[in-house]
């Protein structure tokens, strides 16, 4: 994190015809307002404009300059006009590479050290393909636009009636399920782990993360007899992982994993597959989760929703969207570029 008063976050307001316009622009309002972070919308500056006054959502709206602090409760937006107008609820394949160009101007801007994090609004996959550019979600292409050999996909949110937040990191994230047993290997494991481990360090300030493991296969194998993934790939990981100084426990049946005596005493759980560890994080924490990309060079948190087309569709949209995954975003972007920036302290010293 650079030395300056706030952390400085771009946001992508990703597809314009869902709801990622407005839940930025209310996200941007209210962090402005709690002077958390100083916030730059990237995105199409006039249809931001259009659609913060059919929102209803009152916020002065100003250019972006690096070096010059916008006043008052404005917050400022860098233009990247749209390749055709947009109407909400209507995709338009005609949008897809300004999407793209959305997302590559901030992923620069964090990797040189001008933004100090990234918040993604939901995209869609299938405009992003149609336009002609190979896309399987942001977490991918983060990755290969950093240069990053391995990333990991962590789902985060506070459980309602506890003062903890629950962290599901995944070693497969946007595989057909047939593929993830083959996907599953002691290095993917084991990678994955460290990955998990230095993050929760660097980025979350956790001095001795405990991360508990699921199995693969329904009550971790049975010794066997359902499968021998945990015998063969993850238990031998796990070993090696300790063997490292990694707090890693398990192979742990998924089942019954998710519940207070085993989450109390854990920082965070790696899960073998993506609807194996996200299901349960969603429905304990949805409208509050926030999506974040570990091992990056970057710290990068994004909404745990869609793009909501019927939503943007809708007359006055903000009565029905929930803003607050967008809001948590903001503020784990904000905690974490302020942990990272402690532990960079700490080592200097």
């Amino acid at each position: 994190m650079n030395a300056r008063a706030l952390p400085l976050i771009a946001i992508t307001v990703g597809e314009p015809a869902g709801i990622g316009p407005e839940i930025s622009l209310e996200g941007a309002r209210v962090a402005r307002s709690r002077s958390l972070v100083r916030s730059v919308l990237i995105g199409d500056g006039s249809m931001l404009a259009a659609r913060a006054r059919a929102a209803g959502i009152v916020i002065p709206l100003v250019a972006y300059r690096p070096d010059h602090e916008p006043p008052g409760n404005a917050v400022e937006v860098i233009d990247i006009p749209l390749a055709a107008a947009c109407v909400p609820g209507r995709l338009d394949t005609a949008n897809g590479r300004q999407v793209l160009a959305l997302i590559d101007r901030a992923i620069d801007g964090a990797v040189n050290g001008e933004f100090d994090a990234l918040v993604t609004a939901p995209v869609q996959k299938s405009v992003i393909n149609d336009a002609g550019t190979a896309f399987t979600g942001h977490t991918e292409y983060l990755a290969e636009r950093t240069h990053t050999p391995r990333v990991v996909m962590m789902l985060a949110g506070p459980v309602a009636g506890s003062s903890s937040l629950l962290r599901v990191a995944l070693v497969t994230t946007h595989l057909a399920l047939k593929d993830v047993p083959s996907a599953i290997t002691r290095d993917a494991v084991l990678e994955t782990l460290a990955i998990v481990d230095r993050d929760l360090r660097e980025r979350f300030g956790i001095e001795a993360p405990r991360i508990l493991v699921t199995g693969l296969n329904p009550h971790a194998g049975e010794g066997g007899y359902l499968g021998r993934e945990e015998i063969d790939t993850i238990a031998p990981a796990l070993v090696a992982a300790r063997d490292r100084g990694i707090d890693a426990r398990g192979p742990l049946p998924a089942d019954t994993l998710f519940q207070p005596r085993f989450l109390d005493d854990c920082d965070a759980v790696v899960a073998m597959y993506h609807d194996q560890g996200l299901p349960v994080l969603k429905y304990a924490t949805f409208g509050q989760g926030v999506n974040i990309t570990l091992g990056l060079p970057i710290v990068r948190t994004s909404v745990d929703h869609g793009t909501a087309l019927d939503l943007a569709a809708l007359p006055d949209p903000m009565k029905h969207i929930d803003a607050g995954s967008m809001h948590t975003a903001i503020e784990v972007a904000a905690a974490m570029t302020r942990a990272s920036s402690r532990v960079s302290a700490r080592r200097s010293a």
